[in-house]
């Protein structure tokens, strides 16, 4: 192990005994009173050094061992350590790849801050190699989406629509000028891989038609027709439910921008519960669902280029935290926002027992949205000082408090 105190995470002293880790209430720490050896030895967490040279430069500056040892193991468990030669043997390939590392390393940043323990930062990283995710439409939204999956190191990620690039279709980071008259999923699959870090190997597998594809990690749906934005239909859903592969909804109708919900099949609510849940609020509901879905699609949406671009950005960002072992705030939820005022919303989505899904049954799939509010001060015992017990034995003292 190569101890590191996590670079993503600013250092400042609040006094003169007192340091604090992190800016954001999110995940500032502060670490107090500390001794000026101590704080010195914590200048040589670099992930430069192993733990024998560590506990030997802790000797030189008088500080014991087990001293070391436990500011050490403290440090870890607060989720504030990390190991620059951890994350096991995909960790390690991926090290051997440095142009894709120095691609990556604001995305290893951030994955350190939200993954607590040493060097499983970059063994998610390394792991986001090995997903396959699926996008299916290839508009404004899901291009720019797709693009950013891939650029943030999934290893292969697959677009589906039909027809051909139209110029309102163009969209900065998503399909180019020089695409237009192309074939949609062609020219989408050129930009994922134009923005992918690497190409890492393909795996390649066969499925029944009618069947879903078992080695999809998720797939998103960016439709392009306004109305299956609005209101997603669970009938075209019912291969993925029946397949148990999680999907995520996400597209821009009329204005208003629409992330989610997260379906998890059997445990979160679904199209189904949505459609269920709009129907017990809106007896009309059915009826004008029926209109929209057998009118005339309209050729060109209301479909801002911010808004759109905004709506991949967030959808993006949930599906990363999926992918990556979170519980995103989309699973059973819709974030949505309309413009002018832009103020994001989070409606719950929540499983209905008339639905065939099964996810009211288990009980599963409440949301609840804690954006905003604050954190609990959390106070846990952390090495600061040492001081000599009667037995002569070195006992670390002091406290961690989450710094709000």
């Amino acid at each position: 192990m190569h101890p590191m105190v996590k670079p993503a995470l600013r250092r400042g002293w609040r006094d003169l005994n007192t340091v604090q880790f992190g800016m954001t209430p999110a995940h500032a720490m502060t670490l107090g009173p500390m001794d000026t050896a101590t704080g010195s030895f914590l200048e040589l967490l670099n992930g430069t050094r192993a733990l024998p040279l560590l506990r030997e430069e802790g000797r030189r500056m008088d500080l014991q061992e087990d001293h070391v040892d436990a500011l050490l193991d403290r440090l870890a468990r607060a989720g504030l350590l990390d190991d620059t030669r951890g994350g096991g043997p995909a960790a390690d390939t991926l090290r051997e790849k440095t142009d894709v590392l120095e691609r990556l390393r604001p995305d290893l940043a951030s994955l350190s801050l939200s993954t607590p323990e040493p060097g499983g930062a970059l063994g998610r990283l390394a792991a986001r190699r090995s997903l396959r995710v699926q996008v299916r439409g290839a508009g404004r939204v899901g291009a720019v989406l797709a693009s950013v999956l891939s650029g943030a190191g999934i290893g292969e990620v697959d677009v589906r629509d039909v027809g051909r690039v139209e110029p309102w279709d163009v969209a900065p980071g998503g399909l180019p000028a020089e695409s237009l008259r192309e074939r949609r999923d062609t020219a989408a699959r050129a930009a994922v891989r134009r923005a992918a870090p690497d190409r890492p190997p393909r795996h390649t597998r066969s499925t029944r038609c009618g069947t879903e594809d078992p080695g999809l990690s998720l797939v998103i749906l960016t439709p392009r027709d306004d109305v299956a934005v609005h209101t997603p239909d669970p009938f075209a859903a019912e291969p993925l439910m029946a397949s148990g592969t999680p999907h995520l909804y996400a597209g821009v109708v009329e204005g208003t921008g629409v992330v989610g919900p997260l379906v998890l099949p059997g445990e979160t609510s679904c199209a189904g519960c949505l459609h269920q849940d709009r129907t017990d609020r809106d007896p009309a509901w059915p009826r004008l669902v029926a209109q929209w879905r057998s009118g005339k699609a309209r050729r060109v949406g209301a479909c801002d280029l911010a808004l759109a671009t905004t709506v991949a950005g967030l959808a993006a960002a949930h599906a990363l935290a999926f992918l990556d072992g979170a519980s995103p705030s989309s699973a059973g939820a819709r974030w949505e926002t309309s413009l002018p005022r832009l103020n994001w919303r989070s409606r719950p989505v929540r499983p209905h027992p008339a639905c065939g899904c099964g996810a009211a049954e288990r009980g599963k799939g409440e949301h609840s949205s804690t954006d905003g509010e604050p954190r609990e001060t959390m106070a846990v015992q952390r090495p600061t000082t040492v001081r000599r017990s009667k037995a002569g034995a070195a006992r670390p003292t002091g406290t961690w408090r989450a710094h709000v």
